[in-house]
């Protein structure tokens, strides 16, 4: 079979988005940023970028998680390659998508705040640019999967955190709640938990300290490898 392209069907933009999602500890978030110059001048959109015929998509992915974040070690994940033909107005182009996920810490928070990059709840995202609404809600469900089937925490949580932490983050990427016994005993029985000694009072209406607890790092590495089914009611 002979496939062949004329110079006129060369003529289309390629572009790549990351979805970031982040994790404050209640609620599970993405990155939106604003607009600038035509078309949706001021619209929120989704971290997005122009590939140039040079580059990888994976590459310019790279370097746009690397200006919004200030570090390059994120681990990314391919989503899809999204190509409807009037999904930008003034010309065909076809968007590969990312998606990654980042520890919230003070250096990140200066470094968005710098960059005019804003987080908004995973329940609360506004009317998008372009088709981003559709990537958004292409990677959520993504990330679903991979919480059902990967332990994700390690790179959502701070480095020590607490039972409550742990669970809304689950309930916030799944979109249901939990039996808070049913769970805390099946994720204790995983032992992917290492108790740390460690109290902290999440709140000034809190009647006691909360355990703070961190990742078996082995363990979870060996888990986010083999796969596992956390199925919790």
């Amino acid at each position: 079979m002979r496939v062949d392209f004329s110079q006129e069907q060369f003529k289309v933009a390629i572009a790549t988005s990351v979805i970031v999602f982040g994790f404050d500890g209640e609620n599970l978030k993405i990155l939106l940023s604003k607009k600038v110059g035509t078309p949706f001048e001021d619209a929120w959109i989704i971290p997005s970028s122009v590939v140039n015929t040079d580059e990888e998509t994976s590459f310019v992915a790279k370097e746009l998680l690397n200006r919004i974040t200030g570090r390059n070690d994120w681990l990314l994940e391919k989503l899809n390659g999204f190509a409807d033909l009037y999904r930008n107005p003034i010309g065909r182009v076809i968007n590969i998508a990312y998606y990654c996920t980042v520890r919230l810490d003070h250096d990140l928070e200066d470094n968005l705040t710098r960059e005019k990059y804003t987080w908004v709840n995973v329940n609360d995202i506004p009317s998008l640019a372009f088709d981003h609404n559709e990537i958004v809600i292409y990677a959520k469900e993504r990330l679903k999967r991979r919480v059902k089937r990967r332990p994700i925490g390690f790179s959502l949580l701070p480095q020590e955190f607490t039972m409550y932490n742990i669970q809304r983050l689950y309930e916030c990427a799944l979109t249901k709640a939990f039996d808070k016994r049913n769970f805390r005993r099946k994720l204790l029985k995983s032992q992917l938990l290492i108790d740390t000694g460690n109290m902290v009072r999440s709140s000034l209406k809190a009647k006691r300290p909360s355990r703070l607890y961190m990742f078996d790092e082995k363990k979870y590495k060996t888990l986010s490898l083999k796969g596992y089914d956390f199925v919790y009611q």
